[in-house]
């Protein structure tokens, strides 16, 4: 596989080396080349990010979430673009999926799968991790397609036969929007043990059922009417 990661990133000084030092830890010659968006940052991010071999940070001075993937799909070479957020981290058995889903299904245009949160309490994770567990696979099932933005690797060409990314979303309901797009194109699998380790840093700062009942409210919103509910989202850094 030819890969290319793609790594938006706002004010991330304290978290994304930990996810570029995933990145090399858990991959190999099939990663052709990491890019970090740096989307309109006043802090270290780019300084840090670039001090890591084969990394090339790119300079995307509109801030918000789909202008950064946006120049991402713009500079990256690879057949295969691989979106993650700059707090997350892979896992040894990342990759491994990733081969095997893409190896059996001609069809398979994208990839996805949920969190694991490496920063909660046992008992926050437990009850962060089991709204994926019960939601996300009925969800998947009735719809047919969803995509974490955080997690997802995608065939380059089937995302420009897609229409690309909508910079019209801010933040919410953006992975749904391009998700429901893919699934014209091809298939759009989750599986539920393709996850990535994440923050809970939102889930913290604006509660558990706040957080998830915005997302499912933006996810209903574009699934139905093709637009988000929710305008205004809050940078937690």
């Amino acid at each position: 596989m030819n890969i290319s990661f793609i790594v938006p990133a706002y004010n991330e000084e304290k978290y994304i080396g930990p996810c570029l030092e995933s990145i090399f830890a858990h991959t190999g010659e099939e990663v052709q080349e990491i890019l970090v968006i740096n989307n309109a940052s006043t802090d270290r991010t780019a300084e840090v990010a670039g001090k890591f071999p084969k990394v090339r940070v790119v300079h995307e001075p509109k801030k918000g979430l789909t202008f950064a993937r946006e120049r991402g799909l713009r500079e990256a070479q690879g057949e295969f673009l691989a979106y993650i957020d700059a707090d997350t981290r892979l896992h040894a058995g990342w990759l491994p999926i990733v081969k095997e889903e893409f190896s059996k299904r001609n069809d398979l245009v994208c990839l996805s799968g949920p969190f694991s949160y490496y920063d909660l309490t046992p008992s926050q994770k437990f009850a962060a991790e089991m709204g994926w567990k019960i939601f996300a696979p009925l969800t998947y099932a009735i719809v047919g397609y969803m995509v974490l933005g955080a997690n997802f690797i995608v065939r380059k060409d089937a995302l420009l036969q897609a229409g690309t990314f909508n910079t019209s979303v801010a933040f919410y309901g953006e992975d749904t929007d391009i998700a429901r797009r893919l699934s014209k194109v091809g298939t759009v699998l989750f599986r539920m043990n393709f996850f990535i380790l994440g923050s809970g840093r939102r889930l913290l700062a604006e509660g558990l059922l706040k957080t998830y009942a915005t997302y499912a409210a933006n996810f209903i919103s574009e699934v139905a009417w093709h637009k988000p509910v929710t305008k205004r989202y809050k940078d937690i850094r």
